[in-house]
C-alpha cells in the first residue's frame, strides 16, 4: 500500500499475546502453523485484536479459540511495536496469572513449555524477542 506521495505505508496490526506459566514456571510458546505468515517460527500465544475489543477481551477470546483455555486473571506487562517488511505489529504482552483447562493447539500448532532462561534458544518471532528479557526479569524476581 502507498500513500499519495508514493511512499510505501505498512499495514498496522494490533495484537495481544500471553505469557502462560505451568506449575514448574515454564512459559508456553506456540509454533506458527503452515500457511500463516512466518510459519514454523515460535511465538507467544495470542492474536489480532478485533474492532471494538479491548486487549483483555481479545486475549480471552484468542486463548479460548487457539488453546481451549479460559483465562481467569491477567495483567499487561509490556507493549511494543515491530516493523516487518510488509507490516507493522503493535503487540501487547499480558501475563496470565490464572486460567482453567489444559492448553492444546486448536489451530494445528505445536505447543511447548520452555524455561524463561531458555527462551532465547528458541526460533522466536522477531516481534516477540524483546519480551524474553522482560519475562526473564519477572521470573528472576519471583525467585527472590
Amino acid at each position: 500500500m502507498s500513500n499519495e506521495r508514493g511512499t510505501r505505508v505498512r499495514t498496522a496490526i494490533r495484537v495481544v499475546a500471553a505469557a502462560l506459566y505451568d506449575g514448574a514456571g515454564r512459559v508456553l510458546i506456540a509454533e506458527r502453523p503452515p500457511g500463516k505468515h512466518l510459519a514454523g517460527r515460535w511465538e507467544f500465544p495470542g492474536g489480532k485484536i478485533d474492532a471494538g475489543e479491548t486487549e483483555e477481551q481479545a486475549l480471552r477470546r484468542e486463548l479460548s479459540e487457539e488453546l481451549g483455555i479460559a483465562m481467569r486473571r491477567a495483567h499487561p506487562l509490556l507493549r511494543l511495536g515491530h516493523d516487518y517488511d510488509d507490516r507493522r505489529i503493535d503487540i501487547s504482552l499480558w501475563v496470565v496469572e490464572d486460567f482453567s483447562g489444559d492448553p492444546s493447539g486448536r489451530d494445528g500448532q505445536l505447543l511447548k513449555w520452555v524455561s524463561p532462561a531458555k527462551l532465547h534458544e528458541e526460533d522466536m518471532l522477531a516481534a516477540d524477542v524483546p519480551f524474553i528479557a522482560a519475562l526473564q526479569r519477572l521470573y528472576n524476581d519471583s525467585l527472590t
